[in-house]
């Protein structure tokens, strides 16, 4: 008994003196149930957050207080399409050839740090090359600041495709790349780009099954694999405990993947109805980069600042994603926030909530699609995404409610990641 009395008093002793700390929220986004709640207290310890109260709890002494009593407090937010190894500029194209890897290391450092302080502690890099793998390891080893990335590491595509890294080339330097550059032509290459991917520490594969808008290529629509390619790649990926995400603007490439078995659409900017039933039948989410099409519609009639064979594309696909995005909506089709950074300036993520409310989807179903809907395609649902007790102590704030003002999301205000406080 008396052991038991010791114990209890130990417990006691340290469990009241360990340090807790408490952020007092005016307002908090109920992701799971889709409500606004008033007044609430989160106490975080360590990484994780323990609990959620009613009220703004008193401190014990040796605990942190928060202030957000006139904040609106939410999970960390979750793009699930971004390149953060570089960033858009009339120079882009000459970069390849320019930029040495620790060039493109350094510039990704500070593109990883200027996403996070935009709110974005989670993010799903969809291709670049190679440096994202390194950029993902060093950030969840504390060495740099920066969300927390699952990476494809370099993007699949066929020879001439969107994703074949020789387009634009002269043809001394073009060569003939394949499965190891992540080109494929033909089943046995799809198996073998995806191994090496794999090989190289990706945690997603990403197929480019139709012509790109930024790629230096004539078509920007036209089906660049077979059917039977991308299903060799979606079952090497599950072999290998990964899922597919599909670029894809024209309406064939983007069915011959979605019957293959992708998790993810990216763009769909020239979708119709039979594609979105196709969709939904499949239970394929798209991922609809409204920010990216808009950018590059506008930066086409800037001359020069894209080369002279992508303005045509850029003018035709770019302006039709968001209208593609109301019609997929009203139809039914699963929705997941991605803004194609990179494309666009990074740090302006937040943008793409405003252009979802603008094309009909309410307020609340936006924040969730960059929360609970990302956590659980990343397969993080009991981690990410919520403000409940057990899950990671990943917290932004925002100044006013996103429900009445959407657009105060490309204003956030606090960051915190794994129980760190990165922007106050």
């Amino acid at each position: 008994m008396k052991k038991l009395m010791l114990i209890a008093l130990l417990v006691s002793f340290f469990g009241s003196s360990a340090q807790e700390t408490l952020l007092h929220c005016g307002k908090i986004i109920d992701t799971k149930n889709g409500k606004v709640l008033n007044s609430k207290t989160i106490v975080v310890s360590g990484k994780k957050i323990i609990r959620v109260e009613d009220g703004f709890t008193n401190p014990k002494a040796a605990d942190k207080v928060i202030d957000l009593k006139n904040k609106t407090v939410m999970p960390g937010l979750i793009d699930m399409h971004v390149h953060i190894e570089g960033e858009t500029n009339p120079n882009r194209y000459l970069e390849a050839f320019t930029l040495n890897d620790a060039d493109v290391a350094f510039n990704a450092a500070e593109i990883a740090e200027r996403t996070l302080m935009a709110g974005f502690t989670t993010v799903r890099d969809l291709g670049g090359s190679g440096v994202n793998v390194a950029l993902r390891n060093a950030i969840a080893k504390g060495k740099i600041v920066g969300p927390r990335i699952f990476t494809a590491e370099k993007a699949l595509g066929t020879t001439g495709g969107h994703a074949d890294p020789s387009n634009g080339q002269k043809k001394e330097l073009m060569g003939d790349p394949g499965p190891k550059e992540g080109v494929v032509n033909g089943v046995a290459d799809a198996y073998k780009a995806v191994r090496q991917r794999y090989k190289n520490g990706a945690d997603w594969i990403k197929i480019t099954a139709t012509g790109g808008v930024l790629s230096v290529a004539k078509n920007g629509q036209n089906p660049q694999f077979t059917e039977e390619e991308v299903a060799a790649v979606v079952q090497a990926a599950k072999d290998y405990g990964m899922k597919v995400a599909a670029h894809a603007h024209g309406i064939e490439g983007m069915q011959r993947a979605i019957r293959a078995g992708v998790a993810t659409i990216e763009h769909g900017s020239l979708m119709d109805k039979e594609t979105a039933a196709l969709m939904k039948q499949y239970g394929t989410y798209l991922v609809p980069t409204i920010s990216a099409g808009k950018y590059v519609a506008e930066k086409a009639k800037i001359d020069g600042y894209y080369p002279a064979i992508i303005v045509p594309k850029a003018l035709e696909i770019g302006s039709k994603i968001q209208n593609m995005y109301a019609m997929a909506y009203k139809e039914g089709v699963k929705i997941a926030f991605g803004t194609d950074a990179g494309v666009f300036p990074h740090g302006e993520n937040g943008k793409e909530f405003r252009y979802m409310a603008e094309a009909g989807m309410p307020a609340m179903a936006t924040l969730q699609s960059a929360t609970i809907t990302n956590a659980s395609i990343l397969d993080m649902e009991n981690e990410l995404g919520q403000l409940a007790a057990g899950f990671i102590a990943d917290i932004v704030a925002v100044n006013e409610d996103p429900t009445q003002k959407i657009e105060t999301m490309e204003n956030v205000v606090f960051v915190m990641k794994e129980g760190v406080v990165y922007k106050n």
